[in-house]
């Protein structure tokens, strides 16, 4: 199983859709019990079909020393020169986007796990939103859209650049690329995004929140995605923040992801696990649980993950530095969540953890990796007590 790029920043009620069908339906609970009287979910099928552990997986490590030279060796991007030089590939091909984007730009806004700094080396993405006043208001930015990209899309194709670019499936408001990157030894998935400059540079907490009821208001899917974006700013700040520790044990998590779960079949082809923002949110709040430690253990704070995700269904974690608790807005979302409920640290319309319809399949693929050698007989130590309560 490969990561997969979010093809929208929000997902539209996903939590309650069908894993065999993708139906609709109003709640979790009607949908799973529709998944066991039409489609015999059952638990046992459920394991058979969520479980899938790669073959010589870091699981099956047995000391702390292995996972930390795991981390070092074959999670964590390559330093020294080779970084430096990537960085220089990366700003060369983003400028280049800038000057030959069709429209005047007001601002840029980067963000994706390159640029939050918890990309791996098989994995790393790159967002660009260019903000231009060109856009009339959201309306016209969504007419236009369409043409400024393929506009884009030709010029990148005729560059210098061109043998450096695979060109992938548009979306709805992305152009989408992978960039071989620094002697074609690594590449990274760029999505190149137009927007209407919405926020402007300097954002007080009264413009903050008038444009929190605008997108809450918005009965329009594709709308809030265009309003989003204007957030992307702030959500690659708030996990960039993190220390490197923390971003290596996001790196395991995300890892784990990746290589313990079995691949979606025709039978379960609309299951959709957690996103990679979701993980990284999650993995940060344990960290802040644990008060914030600059060194500990990946196995302790990789424990204390997977234990958090087995009761998923107790999961309720907010930040409040965008928002404030009394938020009208805030409150009315709160009072009808779902668990878990993670709402975006820089969004207060969305939790975060709807754009999966799977958590009681991740519970349980956490519950059988607890059992895997890495964690046999492991006690927890300070400043990780606090997962003897879960």
């Amino acid at each position: 199983m490969t990561l997969q790029r979010e093809t929208k920043f929000v997902a539209v009620e996903t939590s309650t859709s069908c894993r065999m069908c993708s139906k609709q339906f109003g709640t979790v609970h009607a949908r799973e019990h529709h998944e066991k009287q039409e489609h015999h979910f059952t638990a046992s099928k459920r394991a058979q079909m969520s479980t899938g552990f790669k073959t010589e997986n870091f699981l099956d490590y047995k000391t702390p020393v292995e996972i930390t030279k795991f981390v070092e060796a074959k999670l964590r991007p390559v330093s020294g020169p080779v970084r430096l030089a990537c960085a220089s590939e990366v700003e060369g091909i983003i400028a280049f986007i800038k000057e030959e984007f069709p429209l005047p730009i007001t601002s840029v806004t980067k963000g994706g796990s390159y640029i939050k700094g918890t990309d791996t080396q098989d994995w790393s993405d790159v967002d660009i939103v260019l903000f231009s006043n060109a856009f009339e208001s959201l309306e016209d930015c969504q007419r236009k859209i369409p043409e400024v990209l393929e506009e884009l899309g030709k010029r990148l194709i005729k560059s210098s650049w061109t043998n450096r670019i695979i060109m992938q499936k548009k979306t709805l408001f992305s152009l989408r690329f992978y960039f071989k990157c620094y002697k074609d030894c690594h590449g990274h998935s760029f999505d190149i995004m137009p927007c209407s400059d919405m926020l402007g540079p300097a954002l007080s907490a009264g413009l903050k929140e008038s444009f929190y009821r605008k997108l809450y208001l918005c009965g329009d899917n594709d709308k809030i995605q265009l309003y989003t974006m204007a957030l992307l700013k702030y959500q690659a700040e708030f996990v960039k923040a993190s220390t490197e520790r923390v971003k290596d044990l996001i790196r395991l998590m995300k890892h784990w992801l990746k290589t313990s779960f079995a691949k979606p079949t025709e039978k379960n082809k609309f299951r959709r696990l957690p996103s990679s923002y979701a993980v990284e949110l999650i993995t940060i709040y344990v960290w802040e649980l644990a008060g914030k430690p600059i060194f500990f253990s990946f196995v302790q704070g990789m424990r204390a993950v997977l234990k958090l995700l087995v009761q998923y269904q107790e999961i309720c974690i907010i930040w409040h530095k965008h928002y404030r608790p009394n938020f009208p807005i805030f409150q009315k979302v709160f009072l009808k969540q779902t668990r878990p409920f993670v709402p975006d640290p820089v969004n207060p319309t969305f939790n975060v953890c709807e754009n999966s319809n799977a958590w009681d399949e991740v519970a349980h693929v956490a519950r059988q990796s607890l059992l895997k050698p890495l964690f046999n007989g492991l006690q927890a130590k300070e400043p990780w007590l606090f997962t003897n309560n879960w």
